[in-house]
Order: C-alpha cells, then structure tokens, then sequence
C-alpha cells in the first residue's frame, strides 16, 4: 500500500506567532477545536451471511476491528499554552539508532488522534508506511524551525505504539540517549510541535 500525505491548509502556525509575539492566549479555545475519541471496536460475532461464507469456505471465522469515533465519558484534555507539553519522554538508545520517537498507543490516541478525522486517522491505522506529517522545532522559540515533505512520517508500530520519523531533527540536535523532549500535536496547524528539553553530551 502507497504513502498517504497529510494535507495541511494552514499558514504558519499561530502556536508559533505565541512563541514570537507572546499575543496568544495561555489556552486554547476549546470551543473552536474538534475532538473526538477514537477507539477500536471489535467484531466477535459473525452476521450469518459471515458464517455461512467461513462453512462454504471452510475457513474458521476471525474477529475483526474497526476505529471508530465515540463521545469523552470524562473531560477532553486540554492544551494550556504556556505548559502544551502533553507528550514527555526520555530518548532511548532504539530511537537514536533508527531516527524514530515512539509514542505509546494511549498518548497517540489521547493527545494526537483525537484531533484528526476520521478518515484520515483509519488511513494511518491501516496504511503500514505511515503518513506524512509537518514539525514544528521550537527548541529556539524565536527561531522556529519546520521539518515537512518526505522526510517526517507517523506511522503504527507492530506492538500498536506509534512512531514519528525525523532524521533531520535527530541530526540537527545530535539527540542522543538521554536527551529529555516534549511534543504535542497543534490541531489548529495539523503539526508537531517538538522541544528539546535537556541534553546528554557523550
């Protein structure tokens, strides 16, 4: 199955206009924003004409999933401003090795893919070489930095977790193993948003 690109139809990010002018808001307008909780449902039961195809074929019925979107039981996490830094995580010694940060199945689910549609979060879910996607390095807030085209990727991991590829940003900061970062996804500009927090030199 081909690459699947993520459009954006946004001009620069207005996270990026705080970060320069300090005129936004320390909190998003929830209001404005779209965010639905996806989930797997899974299918164990078959509708007859499933069972009467498995005994034509002779094949034993499997269980089948599909992502589909549900209302929060609790509150919808939030993006403060001033703290957005949703996704906190030391950098392991796999991730430098493949150029990769993984982020757990919850964290992709609650602080990423709650904000996608639909459509476009089942093309992930399914599409096994990702999507492409834009960051945002606000490691320097006057001097953000954009990585996009084919160079950055999100995509499933085997074990579920999921993956954002970017070479260039594991160059430009030599980030090694150690080295603490924050994302969080900006729905507003459909981007990353990557900060180094701490370095380790070796």
């Amino acid at each position: 199955m081909g690459s699947i690109d993520f459009k954006l139809e946004f001009s620069i990010p207005r996270v990026i206009e705080k970060f320069l002018s300090k005129a936004v808001s320390s909190t998003f307008n929830q209001k404005s924003l779209i965010s639905m909780k996806k989930t797997f449902f899974y299918n164990f039961f078959p509708s007859k004409v499933e069972e009467e195809a498995c005994k034509v074929n002779n094949t034993p019925w499997v269980a089948t999933q599909e992502l589909v979107e549900i209302r929060d039981i609790y509150p919808a996490p939030t993006i403060n401003l001033e703290n957005p830094w949703q996704i906190k995580k030391i950098i392991t010694r796999d991730e430098v090795i493949l150029g990769n940060l993984v982020i757990s199945f919850f964290e992709s689910f609650e602080y990423i893919l709650r904000y996608w549609m639909l459509d476009v979060a089942k093309s992930l879910v399914i599409n096994e070489n990702g999507m492409r996607v834009n960051v945002w390095d606000i490691t320097k807030e006057n001097e953000p930095k954009k990585y996009d085209g084919g160079n950055v990727w999100f995509r499933k991991l085997y074990n579920d977790d999921y993956s954002l590829s970017c070479t260039g940003l594991f160059n430009d900061h030599i980030l090694n193993v150690g080295n603490e970062i924050g994302l969080y996804w900006d729905p507003r500009s459909s981007s990353f948003m990557f900060k180094l927090f701490s370095q380790v030199r070796t």
